[in-house]
């Protein structure tokens, strides 16, 4: 299981980085972004403290943990600041909340993040053909959830980015212990959707793309 969506004590999850790792890594994880809620006031907090354990993380247990965060109620016209300014605190991935149908996300949310360039566009809700072809074009990934509510638009933001050939990839966006899913139960999720084989498997290639792209800025960043 790859996940590049989660939550821990420093935004509204109820773990520290620590136990969420361990217990990503008793489900069968090979990655896990560390990914908390985010605006100007805090971007710089939630960064520095995720830095600090990412790598102890990764050396004892064994999987890859990314330091990102979840540009979320941010104001649309200042979305693209806020994504400049994660890169430069240090920042590996950046994702954006979208306009979920269970909360009331600004209107052109979706939109200003895929231009952007987030790297993954968390559950977009009725994402339409203008942002699923912006999103195709600008390499955003598109997210599938597990989370409940969040969920309830899957099959929808499936159908649009296999039109408009825009990326898939599946996250848990987990906020408690009980959101870590294992790789079984995110492919039932993926069929939920309406996919068949071929299309889950392509879903968590995309995955593995990302994590390789993420691990490709990583090594970038160390030579500098």
């Amino acid at each position: 299981m790859i996940d590049f969506h989660t939550h821990t004590v420093f935004s509204d999850g109820e773990l520290i980085p620590s136990e969420l790792v361990k217990r990503a890594k008793d489900k069968g994880y090979r990655a896990i972004a560390i990914t908390d809620h985010a605006d100007f006031s805090n971007l710089e907090i939630i960064i520095n403290n995720i830095k600090k354990v990412t790598y102890g993380l990764e050396k004892y247990y064994g999987l890859y943990v990314f330091c990102g965060v979840e540009i979320t109620h941010v104001p649309p016209k200042l979305i693209k600041n806020t994504i400049a300014a994660s890169w430069q605190l240090g920042a590996e991935i950046v994702v954006v909340h979208g306009e979920s149908p269970v909360e009331n996300v600004a209107s052109l949310t979706n939109l200003y993040a895929i231009e952007s360039k987030c790297d993954i566009l968390a559950h977009p809700g009725l994402i339409d053909q203008k942002e699923a072809q912006l999103a195709a074009k600008n390499n955003v990934y598109l997210e599938i959830t597990s989370r409940s509510g969040h969920s309830l638009t899957n099959g929808h933001v499936f159908q649009m980015a296999k039109k408009y050939n825009a990326k898939c990839v599946i996250n848990t966006d987990t906020h408690s212990p009980y959101d870590l899913i294992d790789i079984n139960f995110a492919k039932t999720i993926l069929h939920g959707c309406g996919m068949d084989e071929n299309e889950v498997n392509n879903i968590l290639l995309n995955s593995e793309e990302l994590l390789e792209k993420i691990l490709k800025r990583r090594f970038l960043c160390s030579k500098k």
